[in-house]
């Protein structure tokens, strides 16, 4: 596995670390029955890519990639944040919308980055992605 698959292993690593703990974050604050399974379904949803990124990344003997101490602090600073002033299922997606949107992002950017990433890596980066979009989609009707 080349050098550039293994970046965008360890950059999605890192986006399923972070959009499951946003998810996890938020879990308890809701009240809608069916968001809470959207919400639960997406986290399992990362979990079982994650696995497939993690052992991708053990077959090519390197370690996956957490998100870094800053992101995690700023995120569960804004998440914390926003419920302490507006608890309600609204806020959760919204907050989830805006954490899907900047893994949107952050994945296209890898993606960009690195071009000539093994076919099959890019395949599980773009499934992150439409994962990533597809919630974001689905969580409009909670805005």
């Amino acid at each position: 596995m080349n050098d550039e698959s293994i970046g965008l292993l360890q950059a999605c690593d890192s986006g399923t670390k972070t959009g499951m703990n946003s998810i996890r974050a938020v879990l308890d604050k809701v009240r809608d029955t069916e968001l809470l399974r959207l919400l639960t379904h997406s986290m399992e949803t990362h979990e079982k890519l994650g696995k497939e990124i993690m052992d991708l990344l053990e077959k090519a003997q390197q370690e996956g990639r957490d998100p870094s101490a800053m992101a995690r602090i700023g995120a569960w600073f804004k998440i914390n944040m926003e419920l302490l002033m507006e608890p309600s299922d609204e806020t959760v997606a919204d907050l989830i919308t805006d954490g899907c949107n900047m893994g949107v992002k952050q994945i296209s950017v890898y993606f960009n980055r690195y071009p000539n990433a093994d076919s099959k890596v890019k395949a599980l980066a773009d499934r992150l992605r439409i994962e990533e979009e597809q919630l974001a989609k689905q969580l409009r009707l909670y805005l």
